[in-house]
């Protein structure tokens, strides 16, 4: 006999889905300022900042995927076959991408030269030895993927609120935090 899904996501799944969804978006907008301003030590210090966030991000991701492996989502609510698809291909592009953004940051950034020094305090090592040319060929990677998970999330946000203004489902209500 199998067990029935829930009719909610865990505490611990909303809460990793919202912390991810503003490491993310900040980590988004602090990368798209900080690239156009001249070498200074705010400059630095936003660079330290989004390489911190970047590794945070990959810890939440690692924590959220293992946690999604281990734990049964609530079922599929009803919906026509290529909304279900639709939903299922941008979750697993954005889980892809949870991974991918950051360790291709970090490539970068070791192949720079540049190692991330993780609050200051712990080094990490390096991903990839440093390498100018190898440096300059990933980092439109690191942005073009950063686009692309800009627009799933978008994507993402814009389905979860046609669900819940238009089609009056539970869809939001499963990732919102509890009030009981």
């Amino acid at each position: 006999m199998t067990a029935s899904a829930p009719s909610r996501y865990t505490a611990t799944a909303i809460v990793l889905h919202w912390l991810l969804a503003l490491a993310i978006t900040g980590s988004f907008i602090v990368g798209l300022y900080m690239v156009d301003l001249p070498l200074s030590p705010q400059r630095l210090k936003l660079y330290n900042w989004h390489k911190w966030a970047g590794t945070v991000i990959l810890a939440l991701s690692a924590w959220r995927l293992l946690w999604r492996l281990t734990h049964r989502p609530p079922d599929d609510l009803p919906m026509p076959a290529w909304q279900r698809f639709a939903a299922h291909g941008t979750h697993n592009l954005l889980y892809l991408l949870f991974f991918a953004v950051p360790l291709v940051g970090w490539a970068y950034t070791s192949a720079a030269g540049f190692p991330v020094v993780l609050f200051g305090v712990l080094p990490l090592p390096d991903f990839v030895p440093v390498d100018k040319a190898l440096a300059e060929a990933i980092k439109p990677w690191h942005e073009r993927l950063a686009w692309v998970m800009a627009l799933l999330v978008l994507a993402h946000t814009g389905a979860a609120l046609k669900h819940h203004l238009v089609d009056r489902d539970a869809s939001l209500s499963r990732m919102w935090p509890s009030r009981a």
